[in-house]
């Protein structure tokens, strides 16, 4: 069976009064360490905030409560697809459906039926170009509850 050591930190500092911590009034309370947590930060912690977290003054950005994401996806994502055969081939046309916004970034190589909830201008004068179509998906609306 194997043997534990004990901890030589506490042996070290047996028979001495203050166990390496100064005055034995040293560890009473939050006092002793300037209070508890950011206490002090604009007082007596100044100098530390000044050379650990020199951000901690200010305002910094704002985040939208309300902000909305929309997913986003290229062209050449989709045409990418297509070249590689992931998509189904429908009446002659890559069928591709989308939740969000079909970007212009990159050149349609293929005929593609895409839908999705919006696109760009150039996106949409791309896909037609190469033979394509754009449909739009509309957003499911919840049903009205009709009052009695």
């Amino acid at each position: 069976m194997v043997t534990r050591r004990k901890s030589t930190k506490k042996s070290k500092w047996l028979g001495h009064r203050s166990f390496g911590v100064g005055n034995c009034k040293n560890r009473r309370g939050s006092g002793n360490r300037g209070g508890f947590g950011n206490a002090g930060m604009c007082k007596h912690k100044g100098t530390w905030v000044a050379k650990y977290e020199p951000d901690y003054y200010g305002k910094h950005g704002f985040v939208r409560p309300n902000g909305k994401t929309m997913k986003v996806v290229h062209l050449f994502d989709i045409d990418r697809q297509a070249l590689l055969g992931k998509l189904e081939k429908k009446d002659g046309k890559f069928k591709f459906l989308f939740d969000g916004k079909v970007l212009s970034t990159g050149s349609v190589n293929h005929p593609l039926s895409i839908s999705a909830k919006c696109w760009s201008k150039n996106a949409e004068k791309k896909v037609k170009d190469a033979g394509g179509e754009l449909l739009s998906i509309k957003p499911a609306t919840k049903p009205v509850a009709k009052a009695a």
